[in-house]
C-alpha cells in the first residue's frame, strides 16, 4: 500500500523497490545533514514485518539463522541471515526481542515469504509466526538526538529496535501519520529514502537483493559479526561460513565507490564494474551523499588491485576497501616436510 506520508508537503515518491514511500521531502541535502547532525525520521513502512512469539522462539531462531539468538536480552537489536545449505542468502532479518516476542523487519515484499518459511519450520515447537505487513509499519528515527526526540514524542508502548545510529519503530499502521507528526513536533526532520540510502552506503551497510545477488556469501559483504556469529551452534550454511573463515578467502569483496561527480546520472543496479575494459564485479545501490557526493556499493573480484581506478556503468570511480582481500584464512596451519 502507498504510504499516507506521501501526502506530506514536498514529498516525492521513490523508485522501486521503495516506490510506496518518499524519496525526499523537497531538500535531500538538508535531510542528509539532519540524519548526521541532529535527528530525522524516515518512512520505511514498505518493509515486511514479522512477529514470532512463544517460549521456544529464541532457541528456534538460533537453530535456523546465522545469529546467536539463544538468550538474547530484551531490547538488544541485531541482524540475522537465513542461508541455504551452500551459504547463500535466503532472508535478511533485522530483529529485536521485547521479552515476549521477537519483532522482525525485512526487505519490501519479503515479509510474507519469510513468515511462510518460518511457519513451515515450526514442527512441534511452541512458536507462533505472524505476518504483520498489513498491520504494522516501520518508521525509522536517525541521528545523534534520536533518543531524546523519541522520548519527547511520547509514542506510548511501541516496540523499538534501537541499533547503532538508528531506531526502528514497529508502529500500528493506523498510527503512522500521527507518529510522524509527533516526531516532527519533537524536533525531527522528515527525510526520504535518498538521504537514508546515502547514509547507509556511507556506513558500508549492504542492502539484500540490491547489493547482493544469488551467489553472495556473508564474508564478501561484511556480514560476519554484524549478522553472523562465528562461535554458535549449527545452522544451514554454516559449513561455507566456517570454511571461508578458517581456510579460504571469499571470491569477491565489498567496496565503496566514489563516483565521478561531473556525471549527472547514477549507475544502474547490477551494472558491470570494469578494470581496464574487463568486468571485475557488479555495482549495487548508489546515492548522492550531502558531503561525499555520488557514492555506491559494489562487489569486485578478490584479485582486483585495491588501489585500482575502476569504471562503473561508464562512470569513473575510485574504490574504498570495505572487505579486505585477505579476510578469512584464519586457521594456523604449519605444514612441515618429514625429514629424510
Amino acid at each position: 500500500m502507498t504510504s499516507p506520508l506521501l501526502s506530506t508537503p514536498g514529498a516525492v515518491s521513490a523508485e522501486s523497490p521503495d516506490s510506496e514511500v518518499a524519496a525526499h521531502y523537497g531538500d535531500p541535502s538538508h535531510e542528509g545533514r539532519a540524519i548526521e547532525r541532529s535527528s530525522a525520521w524516515v518512512d520505511r513502512s514498505n518493509r515486511g514485518v514479522v512477529r514470532v512469539s512463544g517460549p521456544d522462539r529464541l532457541g528456534w531462531l538460533n537453530d535456523l539463522t546465522s545469529q546467536l539468538t539463544q538468550g538474547l536480552a530484551p531490547g538488544t537489536a541485531t541482524e540475522a541471515l537465513v542461508l541455504d545449505t551452500r551459504g547463500h542468502l535466503r532472508h535478511h532479518l533485522s530483529l529485536v526481542d521485547d521479552g515476549e516476542a521477537t519483532w522482525i523487519h525485512t526487505e519490501p515484499g519479503g515479509g510474507a515469504e519469510l513468515a511462510a518459511f518460518l511457519d513451515s519450520m515450526r514442527f512441534m515447537l511452541r512458536v507462533e509466526v505472524e505476518d504483520l505487513g498489513d498491520s504494522r509499519a516501520i518508521l525509522t528515527v536517525l541521528g545523534p538526538d534520536r533518543a531524546a526526540v523519541i522520548g519527547r514524542a511520547a509514542l506510548g508502548d511501541v516496540p523499538v529496535r534501537a541499533a547503532e545510529g538508528e531506531s526502528d519503530l514497529f508502529l500500528p499502521a493506523g498510527r503512522l501519520s500521527e507518529a510522524a507528526e509527533a516526531l516532527t513536533a519533537a524536533g525531527a526532520r522528515p527525510a526520504g529514502m535518498w538521504a537514508y540510502e546515502a547514509n547507509r552506503i556511507a556506513e558500508h551497510r549492504v542492502r539484500p537483493g540490491l547489493d547482493t545477488d544469488d551467489r553472495t556469501i556473508p564474508h564478501e559483504v561484511d556480514w560476519v559479526n554484524r549478522a553472523v556469529h562465528l562461535e554458535k551452534g549449527c545452522y544451514p550454511g554454516q559449513e561455507t561460513v566456517a570454511r571461508v573463515h578458517n581456510l579460504g578467502r571469499p571470491p569477491r569483496r565489498l567496496v565503496m565507490l566514489h563516483l565521478d561527480g561531473t556525471v549527472e546520472r547514477l549507475p544502474q543496479v547490477g551494472a558491470a564494474i570494469e578494470l581496464e575494459g574487463r568486468p571485475v564485479g557488479r555495482v549495487g545501490t548508489s546515492a548522492r551523499h550531502h558531503e561525499l557526493g555520488p557514492i555506491a556499493l559494489g562487489v569486485v573480484k578478490r584479485a582486483a588491485p585495491t588501489d585500482a581506478d575502476l569504471v562503473v556503468d561508464g562512470i569513473a570511480a575510485g574504490q574504498e576497501v570495505v572487505v579486505d582481500p585477505d579476510t578469512g584464512a584464519n586457521a594456523q596451519i604449519d605444514l612441515r616436510r618429514r625429514p629424510r
